[in-house]
């Protein structure tokens, strides 16, 4: 595979990915799946998907989890929702990130990725060391299947999320680094905790975004590639210098405006392909 492959964050029944037909008609060589609905996660559904990435020329990088209740609305909406640290759903959502996991490898892909959600910074606190040995329990069963676990940037400081990879001490545990979400979120330069977090990073989003004015409070603002706070040349260069030569997956989550979001991603690979040649050429 070519140094940084452009992709795009696609979904076939669910979340807020392109269709595969999109990505298709982009001309890009890889997506990540966005998981879709259990009742199409059959090895049926497996062997249509295989036979329509091949049809389209994609190939899929990485299978995202997403859980029934999760909610983006608010930051404080998402530490109440969102991914295996909220206890009261902690277990039955482990299970199905584990069936995920099954179908994902189905489809032949050995990342899974998820937003575990956020972790306690509390490293002794009771909710901390269960949220360890939960994603223990995760990597345990996937490296028994030839898989990692890619968790996504966003709703801890680079340092903390350090200190958990490093807790859980699981060879099959990584990063996949949103520099967005790092601003989205506001707990960080993103790309000081790109370089902090370095030796994790297996899979990269880029998406691009504006500070909020209450950091950490309120949400910072999701803009189109190059117009936000990102800035992707000084990315680009960050993932070259940390050894990143992976694919390059747009994220932009406009799925109730589809004419644009696929405008807007055009635009976003004609500039990742721009920087790519500028950095190439140095």
């Amino acid at each position: 595979m070519e140094t940084w492959p452009i992709g795009v964050f696609a979904s076939v029944d669910a979340g807020l990915g392109v269709h595969l037909d999109v990505a298709r008609d982009l001309g890009v060589p890889t997506v990540q799946l966005h998981s879709p609905h259990r009742e199409s996660r059959t090895a049926e559904r497996a062997g249509e998907f295989l036979k329509q990435l091949e049809e389209f020329g994609l190939t899929i990088t990485c299978v995202f989890a997403g859980f029934e209740g999760e909610s983006y609305a608010d930051i404080p909406t998402v530490s109440r929702t969102v991914g295996l640290v909220p206890a009261e759903t902690r277990a039955a959502r482990t299970a199905e990130l584990l069936e995920i996991a099954a179908f994902a490898k189905q489809l032949g892909v050995d990342a899974v990725g998820v937003h575990i959600g956020f972790v306690p910074h509390d490293s002794a606190s009771e909710d901390y060391q269960a949220v360890v040995a939960t994603a223990q329990k995760v990597c345990d069963e996937l490296k028994a299947a030839g898989q990692a676990l890619h968790l996504e940037t966003g709703q801890e400081p680079a340092d903390v999320l350090l200190r958990f990879l490093q807790d859980v001490g699981r060879d099959n545990l990584f990063i996949n680094f949103d520099p967005a979400n790092m601003i989205l979120y506001g707990v960080g330069e993103p790309i000081a905790a790109l370089r902090t977090l370095g030796q994790y990073v297996r899979s990269v989003h880029c998406k691009d975004a504006k500070w909020s004015d209450q950091p950490g409070e309120t949400w910072g603002t999701e803009v189109p590639l190059g117009e936000g706070d990102v800035g992707f040349r000084d990315y680009l260069t960050a993932l070259r210098e940390i050894g990143y030569a992976g694919p390059l997956t747009i994220e932009r989550e406009i799925p109730q405006e589809p004419a644009r979001q696929k405008a807007e991603i055009a635009g976003a690979v004609e500039l990742l392909n721009t920087i790519k040649a500028e950095l190439s050429a140095e």
